[in-house]
């Protein structure tokens, strides 16, 4: 077991420099995905994309952390990346696939409602206060300003079935991340590994099922992905997901969840200004509810 697991007070600097990396790094992700999935299908890229990341991660654990994983630190692994990557990552690559990659980014900014929610059921059993109910429903009123079904379509230019999806790979991230704690996992650099191959196998296997034809698309792709592709394999998975998995051993849950508001507000701005992507006065009004409904979900009452 390594320092970082038995700690119960990691080291401010690393905490804060390890969460910088995931509120920047994972806001500019969206914008990859997007790029990526222009030619090659969400889950087939993820599966390549984690299966590279996995495979270096794993490399790297075994040179630098010298610990062979028990069978129970495999099998924990295993789900925690079977719920990270291989549920939670992919729905969000095929909602960005569908949907403009800023809002995308704008309703996982609501992913706090499922850790408070999960955490409150299965984890901690600590009820919501007041403060974090209030929050829960105003970023609840944000989205549905922003995705208003009853809209006429003709003002919306993307389908809101992939939302459904999203919101379901939303509540595995929120539950597989909460379960580390629970678990007896391996040592940081290789639990990383592990996960984005288990991640990347359970991505293979859907691509096979509702992906047929992904594999001619490989002959089609451009340079343009072939650089998203890099970017979130080097920066995106391994600096990113490095990162966030060192912070659900050492982070409080709360302040983990904070990434939530600071990804959609880069992912918000990289679209507009990269992806071309159009940001109408409703959306960021929806924003600015979204992000201060996120931020009294995340704020603890300070004891007197």
């Amino acid at each position: 077991m390594t320092t970082d697991t038995v700690s119960n007070k990691p080291d401010n600097t690393k905490l804060w420099t390890f969460l910088s990396a995931v509120y920047i790094i994972w806001g500019s992700t969206y914008l990859g995905m997007k790029i990526a999935t222009e030619v090659v299908p969400p889950f087939l890229l993820s599966a390549f994309r984690f299966l590279v990341a996995g495979s270096i991660m794993g490399l790297l654990g075994w040179r630098i952390e010298k610990q062979l994983p028990s069978r129970q630190q495999v099998l924990s692994a295993a789900f925690v990346g079977w719920m990270l990557i291989g549920i939670g990552n992919s729905c969000t690559a095929l909602a960005v696939h569908y949907m403009p990659s800023g809002l995308v980014a704008l309703i996982v900014a609501a992913i706090p409602v499922w850790f408070v929610g999960l955490d409150w059921a299965f984890f901690s059993k600590q009820r919501p206060t007041a403060m974090t109910i209030t929050g829960i429903l105003i970023g609840l009123a944000g989205l549905f300003l922003l995705f208003n079904p009853f809209a006429p379509h003709h003002d919306r230019s993307y389908p809101l079935w992939p939302i459904a999806i999203l919101a379901g790979g939303c509540a595995c991230w929120a539950l597989g991340s909460l379960s580390v704690s629970k678990l007896t996992m391996p040592a940081p650099i290789t639990s990383a590994g592990l996960q984005m191959l288990t991640g990347a196998v359970f991505c293979f296997l859907i691509s096979a099922i509702i992906e047929p034809d992904a594999w001619d698309t490989l002959q089609h792709i451009t340079y343009r992905s072939i650089a998203a592709y890099i970017y979130l394999v080097l920066i995106g998975s391994l600096v990113g997901f490095t990162s966030y998995s060192w912070l659900t051993r050492n982070a409080p849950p709360r302040l983990l969840s904070t990434y939530a508001y600071v990804n959609p507000i880069v992912a918000l701005f990289l679209g507009w200004a990269i992806g071309h992507e159009n940001l109408s006065s409703q959306a960021l009004l929806a924003c600015v509810i979204v992000i201060g409904g996120v931020v009294l979900m995340t704020l603890r009452k300070r004891k007197a």
